[in-house]
């Protein structure tokens, strides 16, 4: 290949799952990093274990590892994998005010697990917006993105903020 293709393209434009039967069983690594940002009065209700629906970031990272598990039910063309290692840690950030959500998935196979630490970012930052929206309506969630993979054919990544481990 001498240029990029997209390796969920068939020659004809369709949708289709990679074979990676061919493939190297590998160790596998990826972190992903999301934020969940909010206001001042919201940061403290958490901060303080006080929304009304409990313990927001045990919840969150309960749902996150959740979903890193079922990633494949969620996003069509993934391959379900075995997954060795699911870790998503939250942690207060005043200087957002927020949550800085990042995740470590790791397995040993034939695919990455990518999509599998974004999945548990994303959904453990819903479930943040979720548990706390009666406080407040305007939180965003944003800036989610792969921090490093490593293993595979493809080698390996580091993003420029790849240096926040999970």
């Amino acid at each position: 290949m001498s240029k990029k293709q997209l390796s969920h393209i068939g020659p004809s434009g369709e949708a289709r799952m990679v074979d990676v039967g061919q493939k190297d069983v590998t160790d596998r690594i990826a972190r992903a990093r999301g934020e969940v940002v909010m206001s001042p009065a919201t940061f403290e209700l958490i901060k303080a274990g006080s929304i009304k629906k409990g313990d927001v970031l045990t919840v969150a990272q309960i749902a996150g590892i959740s979903a890193a598990k079922r990633t494949a039910e969620l996003i069509p063309l993934c391959h379900t994998l075995q997954l060795n290692s699911i870790k998503v840690d939250l942690d207060l950030d005043p200087n957002l005010p927020g949550i800085i959500i990042t995740s470590e998935v790791k397995s040993s196979g034939k695919t990455g697990v990518e999509m599998e630490a974004l999945t548990a970012v994303s959904v453990a930052a819903l479930t943040v917006y979720d548990m706390a929206k009666a406080a407040e309506k305007t939180i965003r969630i944003g800036n989610i993105h792969l921090l490093e993979k490593r293993g595979g054919k493809s080698g390996d990544y580091l993003s420029e903020d790849g240096d926040d481990h999970a």
